[in-house]
C-alpha cells in the first residue's frame, strides 16, 4: 500500500497513461464526523464542504472530471463520456478515452478498479456483498472487454471492512455459497448463527472466475480494514451508529 498524503496511490502494473488514487479520510476540509475528505453528498455533511472536497479531487485527476454514480448495490454498468452527469445510477462503470475519471465511492465496500492491458480503457466497481452476489465484478470486467476488445485485464482492490470485522448473518453465507459451493471457505462462524466474512476473498475469487487474474491491492490484512483504522478511513459499520453518520472515500482510475 503506497500511501500519498491525501490518499493510496495503486501499486499495480497499470498501462503507461492510466492513473489511479484512492483517497483516505484526511486532506479535506469537513468537521466531524465527516473530517476531513468526504466526498459523499448524501451524507448530512455541510454541502459547500462536500463541493470544496470533490473540487480537490477534481484537480488531482485533472483535466479528468470524476463522475460520481448513485450507487444502489446493482450490476449496472455504464460507459461515461464527457456529459455523463453526477447522480447516474449504476454500480460499475467503464471509460475509454480522456476527460472523465471512473469514480466509486465507498465507507466498507470494496472498490475495484480494472485496467485493459491495451490501455484504451478502464473501469470501476462498487463491490459490496449485495452487488458482488448479484455480480456486478463480472458485469463490470465483461462491459471493459466489450470496449476494449480481447486482451489481459488486470484489477486493484481498494480498503474495505476486513474479514476480521465483517460480521454478517446466514442469508450473506447463502447468497454466495448457493451459486459457488467453494465460497464457504470465506465464512467463518463466529457464534449465534453469525459470520465472519473476507470481501476482498470473495472479490478475488469472482474475478478470476470473470477471467482477470492479474489481482493487486487488498489481499485481507488488517492494514486494508477500513474500521480497523479509524485516523485513515471512514467506516459506516463503525461509525454511523456511534456518531450518526459517516463520510465517504472514493476510488478513480483513468486515461491521461
Amino acid at each position: 500500500m503506497l500511501l500519498a498524503a491525501d490518499g493510496i496511490v495503486p501499486d499495480w502494473p497499470a498501462p503507461p497513461g492510466v492513473r489511479s488514487v484512492c483517497t483516505i479520510r484526511s486532506g479535506g476540509v469537513s468537521v466531524a464526523p465527516f473530517d476531513s475528505f468526504n466526498l459523499g453528498d448524501h451524507v448530512r455533511d455541510e454541502p459547500l464542504a462536500v463541493v470544496a472536497n470533490r473540487e480537490r479531487l477534481a484537480a488531482f485527476t485533472a483535466p479528468a472530471r470524476p463522475v460520481f454514480l448513485q450507487q444502489v448495490h446493482g450490476t449496472r454498468v455504464v460507459r461515461l463520456a464527457p456529459d455523463t452527469p453526477d447522480g447516474t445510477e449504476a454500480d460499475g462503470c467503464v471509460v475509454n478515452g480522456r476527460g472523465v475519471a471512473a469514480t466509486i465511492m465507498v465507507a466498507d465496500c470494496l472498490p475495484v478498479l480494472f485496467a485493459h492491458a491495451s490501455g484504451t480503457a478502464v473501469a470501476a466497481a462498487h463491490a459490496g456483498w449485495r452487488g458482488l452476489a448479484a455480480g456486478v465484478i463480472q458485469a463490470t470486467a465483461q462491459a471493459l472487454r466489450e470496449t476494449a476488445g480481447e486482451g489481459e485485464v488486470m484489477a486493484w482492490l481498494g480498503p474495505c471492512i476486513g474479514p476480521q470485522a465483517f460480521e454478517v448473518g446466514p442469508e450473506v453465507c447463502d447468497a454466495f455459497v448457493s451459486v459457488d459451493p467453494d465460497a464457504v471457505a470465506h465464512f467463518w462462524p463466529s457464534g449465534e448463527g453469525k459470520f465472519l466474512a473476507n470481501l476482498p476473498a470473495l472479490a478475488r475469487r469472482m474475478l478470476r472466475s470473470a477471467g482477470v487474474t492479474d489481482l493487486h491491492g487488498n489481499d485481507g490484512s488488517e492494514a486494508w480494514c477500513t474500521v480497523a483504522d479509524a485516523s485513515r478511513f471512514f467506516s459506516h459499520r463503525r461509525d454511523a451508529a456511534r456518531l450518526g453518520s459517516t463520510g465517504r472515500m472514493a476510488a478513480c482510475v483513468w486515461i491521461e
